[in-house]
């Protein structure tokens, strides 16, 4: 096969936030449904890193050195479908005269004969491959490069929201859940009245007030008032 050059680099990581699934927890969930949708004998993926693609995440029986290995740019199957960034597929990878077969002593090993592979583009750029595999030569591929096509699309979007609540989190935390009066309070903490005097606003108890300035602190992990209009404002909270 001819040899594709490209620049690979892996999806951003982030520290794990709370409600908020990881890339690694979406990734071997997609490769669930791949592998109940299809019936495939092994749904696997990777994540693109500068180096490579790392296959990491498997649903199914690894009988071999599959798990673990580094997949380098235009080689294999993993490196041409992110270097061409288009699904494909082979009815028989190690007879097939397309790929460079630098992997064919791990296939041969894990008994893995068919394949479909569809690369997860975020911000244009690939950040990893989903894989259905079948341990004998398939003849039409057709309906399971279909599923895991739709499984990478909607990892896709699964990717960008989940980069965007990490975004929105204060310090690592997960997104704030705020009562209709707690953001009545906070609005008017923003505007910079005092507890007695958004209580006479509100026409509620000054300690009541003061349970939802409490509760408002904790929720978003601020020490002070203005430390939760400041962590509001960032999140959108305030109009």
């Amino acid at each position: 096969m001819r040899s594709h050059t490209v620049v690979v680099q892996s999806a951003p990581d982030h520290p794990p936030t709370r409600g908020v699934p990881s890339a690694a927890d979406s990734i071997q969930r997609a490769l669930g449904r791949v592998r109940r949708e299809t019936g495939s004998s092994l749904a696997f993926g990777g994540r693109v890193e500068e180096s490579g693609v790392l296959l990491a995440h498997f649903d199914g029986s690894v009988v071999g050195p599959l798990r673990g290995v580094r997949l380098a740019a235009g080689h294999g199957l993993g490196g041409r479908v992110v270097a061409q960034e288009r699904p494909l597929a082979v009815r028989d990878y190690v007879e097939d005269p397309l790929i460079t077969h630098r992997y064919d002593a791990i296939i041969r090993a894990e008994r893995l004969r068919a394949f479909a592979a569809v690369p997860v583009i975020v911000g244009r750029r690939p950040v990893a491959v989903l894989y259905a595999s079948q341990r004998a030569p398939q003849e039409n591929l057709d309906r399971v490069l279909d599923v895991v096509t739709r499984e990478a699309r909607a990892l896709e979007q699964e990717l960008v929201v989940t980069d965007l609540l990490r975004r929105l989190a204060p310090d690592g935390h997960g997104p704030v859940d705020l009562t209709r009066r707690e953001r009545d309070v906070l609005t008017l903490l923003a505007a910079g009245m005092s507890d007695r005097a958004a209580a006479e606003t509100l026409g509620i108890g000054l300690y009541t007030v003061k349970g939802h300035v409490k509760s408002l602190l904790a929720k978003l992990h601020a020490t002070n008032r203005l430390e939760a209009v400041v962590t509001a404002r960032r999140q959108n909270l305030l109009p």
